[in-house]
């Protein structure tokens, strides 16, 4: 068995759906539910008995050693984490509370589960610790600046990002201090199928299908690395297999994309799937609003280390993943709506007023 943290989120769910359709060993999912899980998003794992949810946090001590004695997985992966920029701006508190203290009560349970493991090359020996993280803790670039490699130096610049880069150094120093076996992933943007519309694209596909405004922060130039998330839960398993323990492992698309050009072409593409009743294109539902306070201006990914030394590379292009992702949503309208509730209608009515 394995431990999948945030598993009812974007990324976590699509992970568990992606390793549950190619392998049967089981998976126990603990998830706090908050405002951006979903239970939804695994319905198609309703009955299996492979798929063992469990609701709590990553900060609840006693529930986490209670539940590894249990269930004795052979690894855990964690992508529970508060990640939206936005919220950590306006509230950081829930960051620091999820993504460090959290991690650390996490980092503490594990070792001590692994501590108890058979010496030699049994149970314990196997065992790994995957850390799932972001490229945003590496800073900003410059628009000509090489991409981030795993050497870069840690700049976070938003309470998120600083946040994260403190979860990713309570990991290696549990490596370094104890021995407890890691890895480290850094991803670019992931976008794709059940991502909670705050992010860009489903957001902006979202608010386009709706009649909303698409707001683009400042001059829309801001510059990401765009993952599809297959193949983020692809390159997480390639990791999980064969990473070198200890080691850190950036993962990217090479789509290096501006906020301003994703956006059009997520209007064009609406506009030949979805046309507007009134024959006009969604490029005029584009709307620029003030920029975020110390909005990053570029984040790339330079992938070659986990190319080099386990193989993968991404299967989508953005071409192809970004129509993938467009189709996923116009056929899964009950889902929308049912994100489009409470928690998503506040949020959107606070940063946009809409």
């Amino acid at each position: 068995m394995i431990v999948v943290t945030g598993g009812a989120g974007f990324i976590g769910s699509n992970f568990i759906l992606d390793w549950l359709a190619g392998s049967d060993e089981p998976v126990l999912n603990l998830d706090k539910l908050t405002y951006a899980g979903n239970a939804a998003n695994l319905a198609a794992l309703a009955g299996d008995a492979r798929h063992v949810f469990v609701r709590g946090d990553i900060g609840d001590a006693p529930l986490l050693a209670r539940l590894l004695a249990e269930y004795k997985p052979r690894a855990i992966i964690n992508f529970a984490a508060e990640s939206h920029v936005d919220r950590s701006i306006h509230g950081a508190e829930d960051f620091i509370a999820t993504n460090i203290v959290g991690t650390f009560r996490l980092l503490e349970a594990a070792r001590a589960y692994w501590m108890g493991l058979p010496e030699g090359e049994g149970a314990r020996a196997a065992f790994r610790f995957l850390h799932v993280s972001t490229d945003e803790v590496y800073g900003s670039l410059a628009p000509v600046a090489p991409a981030f490699t795993e050497r870069h130096p840690y700049e976070p610049n938003s309470p998120y990002s600083a946040s994260k880069a403190a979860s990713d150094h309570l990991v290696r120093a549990w490596h370094h201090t104890h021995g407890l076996p890691v890895l480290t992933t850094n991803c670019s943007n992931n976008y794709g199928p059940y991502q909670f519309p705050e992010k860009l694209i489903a957001l902006m596909i979202v608010n386009a299908l709706a009649g909303g405004p698409l707001p683009v922060y400042g001059d829309g130039q801001q510059v990401r690395d765009w993952l599809y998330v297959a193949d983020h839960c692809s390159a997480i398993r390639r990791v999980l297999a064969a990473g070198r323990v200890g080691e850190t492992y950036n993962i990217g698309g090479h789509n290096e994309r501006a906020n301003l050009d994703i956006v059009r072409v997520i209007c064009d593409l609406l506009d030949e799937c979805a046309p507007r009743a009134d024959g006009g294109s969604y490029r005029a539902q584009i709307t620029h609003v003030t920029d975020r306070p110390g909005h990053d201006r570029r984040y790339a990914i330079d992938a070659r280390k986990i190319e080099h030394e386990l193989g993968w590379r991404p299967a989508e292009t953005f071409d192809t993943g970004i129509r993938k992702t467009v189709a996923w949503y116009l056929s899964h309208a009950d889902w929308v709506r049912g994100v489009q509730s409470g928690a998503y209608r506040d949020w959107v009515a606070t940063q946009y007023g809409a």
